[in-house]
Parts: C-alpha cells; sequence; structure tokens
C-alpha cells in the first residue's frame, strides 16, 4: 500500500521532466533566432578547429577575399577591409588550418575568408573551411571578390568583371621562347598537344584547366549589376589616357562579363596578354574572352568541385568579382619590364578596384539576405 503514493507521483514528474525537455527544444531555436550572437559565442566556444561540432554556425554568403594590406582595418584597404568594416564581420573566428582568421557576422550570417595569394594558399584554405565542423555551408553562396590584371583591349582599370569560366594557367608545358620553332606564337602549350596551335588534338579539362562558373547564377548576377555607374576618379582617368589605339581602356571604369585567367605566376606584357587571349579561348572553345588575370581562383574551383561531391558545399553556388587595379600590358611605347616595375610600386587603379568590388559585391549579397526564403532553397 506504501507505494501507491509513489506510483501516483512518479507520472506527475516524468511528465514534468519532459515538459521541461520539450520546451527547452522548442524554445532553442527562438534563443537562437533572438540573440544569433550568443549563439555564435556558444558555439565557438564548445567547437574548436578541426574538430567536431554539433551545433554549426549558419552561413548565408561566404565572402572570399585573396589578400589584406597590412591590418585588417584602419589602413590602406585592400581585398578584406571595407566588407569587413561595412558588413559587421566583428566576430573573429580562429582558423589555424588556413591563412587567416576568419571574421563572421552572426546577425546576417555572412562569413568573410582571407585565403592567401596563389592557388596553393587558395585551395588549401577553401578546403579547411569546407570541411570545419563549425559551419553549416550547405546553403551558403559563395563570392569570390578580388583585384586583377584587365586586358585593356576589354576594359579600363576600375571595372570589375563577372567571370563565366575561370581557367587554369599553370597546368602546361613550356619551352623557353628563345628556343621554340619559328612558326610557333608561344612556348606556353596545353599538355598533351603537338604545340600551341595545334586543334587536332582534343583537351582534356579533367586537370582542372577549366571551370565552368553556373551559367544561370552569373546570368543573374550580371543583370543586377550591369547597370551600376561605377565611379571614376582623376588618377585612373590618367592612367588610362596613355592607351592610345585602346578604345575600351579609355572609357569610365564599367561593369562587365569576362573570363578570368588564374595562375601562379605574375605575369606582364603585350606578348604575355596576346598568349592569354589565346590561352582561355583555347580551354573555353571559343566561347571565353580573356578578360582579368589573377593567382587564385582556379585553386578555389578546385575545392569547390571537391566539396560539393562531399556534400559540404554546392558548386553551382560560386560567383567570381574581379576588379582590374592594373592593366595586363604596358600602354604604347612603354616596355613592358619598366611598367611592371613600377606597378609594383603601388597599383594605380587598387583604391578604385577595392571600392567598387564592394559596390558590386554587395548588391549581390544584399539580394540574397534580403530574399534568403526563396534563394536558400532555390540558386537563381
Amino acid at each position: 500500500m506504501r507505494l501507491s503514493p509513489l506510483r501516483s507521483r512518479r507520472p506527475s514528474r516524468l511528465r514534468f521532466l519532459a515538459a521541461a525537455l520539450l520546451a527547452s527544444y522548442t524554445l532553442a531555436p527562438a534563443a537562437q533566432a533572438q540573440d544569433p550572437a550568443a549563439h555564435a559565442a556558444r558555439t565557438l566556444a564548445a567547437c574548436k578547429p578541426a574538430a567536431p561540432c554539433d551545433n554549426p554556425l549558419p552561413v548565408k554568403v561566404v565572402v572570399v577575399s585573396l589578400f589584406e594590406i597590412g591590418e585588417d582595418e584602419g589602413d590602406t584597404a585592400g581585398e578584406f577591409q571595407l566588407w569587413k568594416e561595412r558588413r559587421g564581420l566583428t566576430t573573429r573566428i580562429p582558423f589555424p588550418q588556413g591563412f587567416h582568421d576568419l571574421y563572421y557576422n552572426p546577425e546576417t550570417q555572412v562569413l568573410g575568408v582571407v585565403t592567401g595569394i596563389g592557388t596553393a594558399r587558395s585551395t588549401a584554405a577553401t578546403m579547411a573551411l569546407g570541411l570545419d565542423d563549425r559551419f553549416d555551408l550547405t546553403q551558403a553562396y559563395w563570392l569570390v571578390a578580388g583585384i586583377a590584371g584587365i586586358d585593356p583591349e576589354d576594359a579600363s582599370i576600375g571595372s570589375v568583371a563577372l567571370a563565366r569560366y575561370v581557367v587554369d594557367g599553370d597546368l602546361a608545358h613550356e619551352i623557353d621562347a628563345r628556343e621554340i620553332p619559328a612558326d610557333w606564337d608561344f612556348g606556353y602549350f596545353a599538355r598533351g598537344t603537338q604545340g600551341p596551335h595545334d586543334t587536332q588534338t582534343p583537351l582534356d579539362p579533367s586537370g582542372g584547366e577549366v571551370f565552368q562558373i553556373n551559367p544561370s547564377l552569373e546570368q543573374w548576377a550580371f543583370a543586377l549589376t550591369r547597370d551600376i555607374a561605377l565611379p571614376d576618379t582623376s588618377e585612373i582617368a590618367r592612367e588610362r589616357a596613355s592607351f592610345a589605339g585602346f578604345p575600351k581602356a579609355l572609357q569610365p571604369p564599367r561593369v562587365l562579363e569576362g573570363e578570368q585567367l588564374s595562375a601562379m605566376t605574375f605575369w606582364h606584357g603585350a606578348r604575355m596578354t596576346d598568349w592569354a587571349n589565346h590561352w582561355v579561348r583555347q580551354w573555353t572553345g571559343g566561347k571565353g574572352e580573356f578578360v582579368t588575370s589573377a593567382m587564385e581562383d582556379s585553386g578555389i574551383l578546385q575545392a569547390m568541385t571537391y566539396l560539393d561531391a562531399a556534400g559540404r558545399a554546392d558548386r553551382d553556388r560560386v560567383l567570381v568579382l574581379r576588379a582590374g587595379s592594373n592593366f595586363t600590358m604596358p600602354p604604347p611605347g612603354a616596355d613592358a619590364a619598366s611598367y611592371l616595375l613600377r606597378e609594383n610600386e603601388g597599383y594605380a587603379g587598387l583604391e578604385a578596384a577595392v571600392e567598387n568590388l564592394y559596390t558590386v559585391g554587395s548588391v549581390l549579397v544584399d539580394e540574397l539576405l534580403g530574399d534568403w526564403a526563396r534563394y536558400s532553397e532555390t540558386t537563381p
């Protein structure tokens, strides 16, 4: 008889416990939504780099910068600084497996990464981020936004190009130009072919020589940004004025479409620019037009291809923006060596390029965040 009171009380205790557990599970998402900064702090305290994490931070947009000048804020801006300052990327996240710590905005769920210069570092940083359990990147859009050399046949410095293709410029055969046959224009040619003008041997892109950006996403992005009026400055006007005979180089900055050639070598000159145009046409089957040169994007796209295959990220949600900070060749009458060495002292279009990258990229980020219920489920 003494057991009956205990039996009568036990169900009430179980009901109380069940109700408490149910309430905790029900309130957790609401609490997270009400205080995303606190949620981020708890996650980062509980989860360490390269370790399992049961409650990852949600990420809507990853802004991929490649380098920064000096500090991350308060001095001359490189590719990352404007994003950090203007997008509230104030939560610093240790990232020892990459080149640079990450920065996150818990309210907007925008994450900033600086990969470091070159395809080796950009590949490593992208893979490391994609495999980091502290972040849920399954629905994230990736915006690669960096400066570049720009072909004066296509646009002026300060212009922003959306890539339809990213072409790698490192995987190749090379013979010193002083030793090439008389009928060759270049000593750099595709692996497995008989020379730079071999049109009979099929190209094999399986080595990672060319990556196509999701066409519908790129076209969506270009439609949103093509009519943005980019500011002009007296400095870049003076620089482009020397490019007589290059009508597009003489125009003010604009938004355009054009392919990105990614190579670890910082090359320069009219002949190298001719090679770049040939190389991009060759690897895109005549569909692409070389516009910008940089050093990281083929590595990023290769990493994203693998991350997509592993279910860690969506390869179809990558956009590549490159803004011209300098020309890929000297103006008429100048020699390539002198012009390159002068550019090494400072790019005439650096300030305009990083500002215009932010201007154009922000339109895309704002559109994605402003209609996230739609874009989270459906890629444009």
